[in-house]
């Protein structure tokens, strides 16, 4: 055993594991109580992975004549994995709170986007908007997703629609991966809309054709890492045969399928999403039951978005049908013009009361869950021995005030740690 080490996490109230025993998801019963070790300690090593964690007095011994970089001590405190947020779009010019009143007044999501709003007015800010200025509103955006505790984030490309701008997103995204904490999963999304002027067979051909072979020569070069590939399959924009041409193409280049499906229309996406084996669909609001039946045999992980269904006044996804039917149900936040939300204690919290899921559910589906739609589970979403080790600490008496407190995730978390490196320390916490 070496002995030395980044960080030793000592006397926590509780430590919530999540998995005890290298799950890769959770489903059904499984996701109604974690695993929690009450008075526990967490080490992490020089290499930012997790070493240890059990009952304090079983740690202390352990390494008694090991020494730390640093040491807290999280007396009082409750320790969880860091969030992970399975679906954002955090790269874009220009906000679109105009919007919000027109949604107010009653517009529906297609409504703006047929009056040239919605994602065709952030494309046209997007593609005139520096690579500079993109990177710079993308890491403040990501810091405020890491302060409320989100420490691996999906990132997805979109407001581009051309190659050039596609691009251009992708890279910053990769430049932010490169220089913040935060983990990343980069997500190439240029089927998000179909381009002004063009049909769905011409837009589909451009990615096809033009964008994804450069993708392909980008990430082959080492100059981008790309992840995942998305389409917005939805009436009046990607339709089946377009989406499944796109998702087959991007899955050959060796991207996880991670797309949108049945949000607003049902289009059956959820059955094509499992026969082509699609890591994960978000959104989701109109899927049928034999969508659901087909995901949790394929394990598709479905990525619920509460804030979307919230600020657009949808039906909200039928996280109940779902979760007993056995589907890996995961959490995002959604994050985009439309939905401006960076905190996944929110997002739980909604989850809660309009999806009527339990804290523990929610819980499994913002960590160990939402990792898995980004096949990061086996290294993120659980404080287990050998994954990163990303915690949350909250100075509070039990984990479920993080989904309890709405809105006040910012007064109780008082440490983010990524790789065993404190990357946030909020010394104005309140003492519970």
């Amino acid at each position: 055993m070496s002995p030395n080490h980044k960080l030793l996490v000592k006397n926590a109230k509780q430590v919530v594991l999540i998995c005890s025993n290298g799950e890769k998801y959770l489903t059904k019963a499984d996701m109604q109580s974690v695993s929690v070790v009450e008075n526990g300690s967490v080490v992490i090593g020089s290499d930012g992975r997790i070493k240890a964690v059990g009952p304090a007095e079983t740690i202390g011994a352990q390494f008694s004549e090991a020494s730390f970089d640093k040491v807290i001590d999280a007396t009082g405190m409750c320790v969880l994995p860091g969030l992970v947020d399975a679906h954002t779009h955090p790269v874009w010019s220009g906000d679109r709170v105009h919007e919000f009143s027109m949604k107010l007044a009653g517009a529906s999501y297609m409504d703006v986007h047929r009056a040239g709003g919605g994602i065709h007015f952030t494309v046209e800010h997007t593609r005139a908007a520096a690579a500079s200025e993109l990177l710079a509103a993308l890491c403040g955006r990501l810091l405020r997703m890491q302060r409320a505790g989100t420490t691996l984030v999906e990132c997805k490309s979109g407001y581009g629609l051309e190659l050039h701008t596609e691009l251009k997103m992708l890279q910053v995204i990769e430049e932010a991966r490169r220089t913040l904490p935060i983990n990343i999963s980069s997500t190439y999304c240029g089927a998000h809309a179909v381009p002004r002027g063009k049909t769905v067979a011409e837009a589909t051909r451009d990615v096809l054709q033009v964008q994804l072979p450069r993708l392909q020569a980008e990430m082959s070069s080492g100059r981008l890492s790309v992840d995942n590939i998305d389409v917005f399959c939805e009436r009046g924009v990607f339709d089946l045969d377009s989406t499944r041409s796109i998702l087959q193409a991007g899955k050959l280049m060796g991207l996880n399928i991670n797309f949108h499906g049945d949000e607003l229309h049902p289009m059956n996406a959820a059955q094509l999403g499992a026969e082509l084996g699609a890591l994960a669909i978000s959104h989701l609001e109109e899927v049928t039951d034999e969508g659901i039946a087909a995901m949790a045999r394929a394990k598709t992980a479905a990525v619920l978005l509460p804030t979307t269904a919230y600020i657009l006044r949808l039906p909200q996804p039928r996280a109940r049908a779902m979760l007993d039917a056995g589907v890996v149900v995961a959490l995002g936040s959604d994050f985009n013009p439309n939905a401006y939300c960076c905190s996944m204690p929110l997002v739980m919290h909604l989850a809660c009361v309009n999806m009527r899921m339990s804290m523990s559910e929610a819980l499994a589906a913002a960590t160990i869950n939402a990792a898995y739609a980004l096949g990061r589970s086996h290294t993120h979403g659980s404080v287990e021995v050998n994954k990163q080790g990303d915690l949350l600490l909250l100075q509070a008496p039990r984990w479920e005030h993080l989904i309890y407190q709405l809105g006040g995730h910012q007064e109780i978390i008082r440490y983010v740690v990524i790789g065993g490196n404190v990357v946030y320390d909020n010394d104005k916490t309140l003492d519970l």
